[in-house]
């Protein structure tokens, strides 16, 4: 192993998925910003580590999202009075603000509409007080809710007071990156509490709800690690 990789603290550097084993092995890079350009990225840290024909390169879409220019600061949103209502009914974590905010409710509102968010809203309530179920909010609302990030109390400086959407077009970025590096590569929307994948490369080989299995434990972790992409390399 490249002596550059190791697991970040606290987590595990293996996992076993269906009897399979896989390495995930995190990423140091400097600080994204939206001066950089994600191909440039992934081949700058990424590439170079990449070592083994089926290595897959996964990329935190928080990192894709900067790129992207959408990460917006906290005083160019203004929050309308139903966000304000909506984000005081949300459950806030220590994993995550979530939209737990007037500002990243907000933000939800525009990116996938209100009539949607109220819906989401409406069959969340319907979930938890008569079937006692959870999640049912962003089931309906969708990935573009699920991916907006607030600040929070280990958020890394600039983005302590930015809200960060979900990146545009993860799967056509992710094969974007691909073809640049010669490996494929997966979007990752990944914290303590749950993740899926929201784009890869080559949807014939990889699996979205699979490889989200293999990482489910957040490899990146979730603190000041500015560890934002990493290697999945299957072992014996």
């Amino acid at each position: 192993m490249d002596e550059k990789l190791a697991p970040n603290p606290g987590k595990n550097e293996v996992i076993e998925v269906d009897g399979k084993k896989f390495q995930r092995l995190p990423i140091k890079t400097h600080l994204i910003t939206d001066k950089d350009n994600i191909i440039d990225v992934a081949e700058q840290y990424g590439k170079p580590v990449l070592e083994q024909p089926d290595d897959i390169l996964f990329i935190s879409e928080k990192c894709v999202a900067c790129t992207q220019r959408r990460a917006i600061h906290l005083s160019k949103i203004h929050p309308r009075k139903l966000a304000v209502r909506l984000s005081s009914h949300v459950m806030k974590t220590p994993h995550g603000i979530g939209l737990g905010m007037p500002e990243t409710m907000e933000c939800a509102l525009q990116e996938c509409g209100t009539l949607r968010i109220l819906f989401a809203a409406a069959i969340s309530v319907i979930g938890k007080k008569i079937f006692h179920k959870k999640g049912w909010f962003y089931t309906v609302a969708g990935y573009r809710a699920r991916s907006i990030d607030g600040p929070c109390h280990n958020t890394i400086p600039p983005y302590n007071e930015y809200v960060v959407l979900g990146p545009e077009k993860p799967d056509k970025v992710a094969a974007q990156i691909a073809e640049h590096i010669g490996y494929r590569v997966c979007i990752v929307d990944i914290n303590d509490l749950e993740g899926q994948i929201l784009g890869v490369s080559d949807k014939k080989t990889m699996n979205k709800k699979f490889y989200a299995r293999v990482l489910k434990d957040n490899p990146l972790g979730q603190d000041d690690q500015q560890t934002p992409m990493g290697v999945i390399r299957q072992v014996d």
